[in-house]
């Protein structure tokens, strides 16, 4: 069931570049550490699958900078 809940939100989400990705996943971490109770159903999994994706983005990006000639 999550998969299907989460996964549309994480394929928008992976289209999305790292300042971006990193504001998205800032905020959705704050609202799952601030607010006592789950204010979006499932808010820990999306967390989790976004800061994958920033990790993701991060080591990509890096790896396009060793390669000026890219």
């Amino acid at each position: 069931m999550a998969r299907f809940l989460l996964m549309p939100v994480l394929n928008r989400a992976r289209k999305l570049r790292y300042p971006t990705l990193f504001k998205v996943t800032a905020i959705a971490f704050a609202i799952s550490i601030l607010w006592p109770f789950d204010p979006i159903p499932l808010i820990d999994e999306l967390v989790l699958g976004l800061s994958t994706l920033l990790l993701a983005n991060w080591k990509r990006r890096g790896s396009d900078l060793g390669n000026p000639g890219r």
